[in-house]
């Protein structure tokens, strides 16, 4: 069963109300479920909003941050856990290894890196943890053409549609992470043939 949920998303401030107000609705699903929101760390943009509806309806937080933007004041202090790491690769690390499942908000350069990172972790069976990019307002409809546009022209294999599912609502990436069994962790790759 999925335990926790890690959350990807934007840290911006200044967003069409809509993507606002579809963090606060996937906080407060997140709760409902019982499942523990493990995210940026951070209390500002589209994290606070998730964070904040987590608590809202009593659900658990854990918020993973950089020393950097702690220094900075951004650290969400709120959080039940609040981890605080040396580098950005240390805290993608563990927001990876923290999380049953992945839900990639619409956010900037920084959520496309760990949209892709997890990504390519599942296509290399470092994982099989589920990825839901939330697609609210169209917001990844470009990227997943871009996907699209690698696997016509043979960068990208046609499997790798398969490692990620795009979710129209809320509603629908919950039900996603909800119908997807959890295996159990890996702790090293398997064998890869070198073509």
């Amino acid at each position: 069963m999925i335990r926790a949920v890690t959350v990807y998303c934007s840290s911006s401030s200044t967003l069409d109300p809509a993507h606002t107000a579809a963090a606060t609705e996937l906080g407060a699903a997140l709760a409902a479920k019982g499942w523990t929101l493990v995210y940026g760390g951070n209390d500002i943009g589209l994290m606070k909003a998730v964070a904040d509806a987590v608590r809202g309806a009593g659900g658990r937080v854990v918020g993973i941050t950089p020393q950097l933007l702690v220094d900075r004041g951004l650290a969400d202090a709120k959080a039940d856990e609040l981890i605080v790491t040396d580098t950005l690769r240390r805290r993608k690390e563990l927001l990876e290894a923290r999380g049953d499942g992945f839900i990639a908000l619409p956010g900037g350069l920084g959520t496309f890196e760990e949209f892709f990172e997890i990504l390519v972790g599942r296509a290399l069976r470092y994982h099989d943890k589920p990825i839901v990019l939330l697609d609210i307002d169209g917001y990844y409809q470009p990227l997943v053409a871009m996907i699209e546009h690698g696997i016509a022209k043979g960068f990208i294999r046609e499997k790798s549609r398969r490692l990620f599912f795009v979710a129209r609502s809320v509603v629908e990436a919950v039900e996603h992470l909800s119908s997807h069994p959890v295996p159990a962790p890996r702790d090293v790759c398997p064998s890869v043939p070198i073509a």
